[in-house]
Formats: C-alpha cells, sequence, structure tokens
C-alpha cells in the first residue's frame, strides 16, 4: 500500500525512536518495551505516523511523542475501561497525554495494555 504523503518515513517503531532526544527515547523505550512484553505476538508497524501494534490483526495500542506529552492510544475500549485512573490526565478522543514534566504512569500503561491484549484475544475467540 503506498504511503500517505504526509506521513513521516518511518520504518520502524525503533526508527521512531531514534529521531527524539535521549529523554523522550527512554520514554519511548519504556513504553516499547512493555507494550512487547505483554503483548509478544503483537505486529508494530508506523501506522498513521507512530508507533502502532496491532494483535491477531486488529489493533492493539497505539504511542507517539509530541512537544509536551507521550499520546498513548489504547483504542476507545481501553479509554473506557479505564476511565476514572486516566481522568487526571488530559485527554482527547481514544487518546490520553502524559506531561513530559511526570514519569509515565507505567503501573497504569501496563494493566491498559494487559486489559487491551485480553480483549484482542477474547475477540478472536469470539469471532
Amino acid at each position: 500500500m503506498p504511503q500517505m504523503s504526509d506521513q513521516p518515513g518511518y520504518k520502524s517503531i525503533n526508527e521512531y525512536i531514534a529521531i527524539h532526544s535521549a529523554d523522550i527515547q527512554e520514554r519511548l523505550n519504556q513504553l516499547h518495551a512493555l507494550i512487547t512484553e505483554l503483548a509478544p505476538h503483537a505486529v508494530e508497524s508506523i501506522s498513521y505516523g507512530m508507533p502502532a501494534f496491532k494483535l491477531n490483526g486488529k489493533p492493539l495500542v497505539y504511542f507517539a511523542a509530541y512537544p509536551n506529552h507521550i499520546g498513548f492510544y489504547p483504542i476507545p475500549s481501553g479509554m473506557t475501561a479505564f476511565e476514572k485512573e486516566l481522568s487526571v490526565y488530559k485527554q482527547g478522543k481514544g487518546s490520553v497525554q502524559f506531561p513530559l514534566d511526570q514519569p509515565l504512569p507505567l503501573d497504569l500503561i501496563r494493566k491498559i495494555v494487559a486489559f487491551r491484549v485480553e480483549e484482542n484475544q477474547s475477540k478472536k475467540t469470539g469471532g
């Protein structure tokens, strides 16, 4: 499939991470490692210009670096299931913003990714 002209030409998540400053790379690597640990069979790609993970052919989660935050996209169901825990963060449609002046909430991200993996697996077995 041809690449859309407005998307950067990253070929891998590691390439995406490598273009950022060291402090941002550290956060992106933490996210990458955590997702890979919880979803070792997920397929990595760049989608919508950001790191993306698919499991069983279905979107799992995305993430991206911005000037003031790390965007995390756990698909709407991940946002809904953790609405209370995520309420302290700025949100958009299907996304949450983790400010760069705070540590990543890795325990919360771990719970969300585990939830998405389980949800994705149940969709696979359900049909």
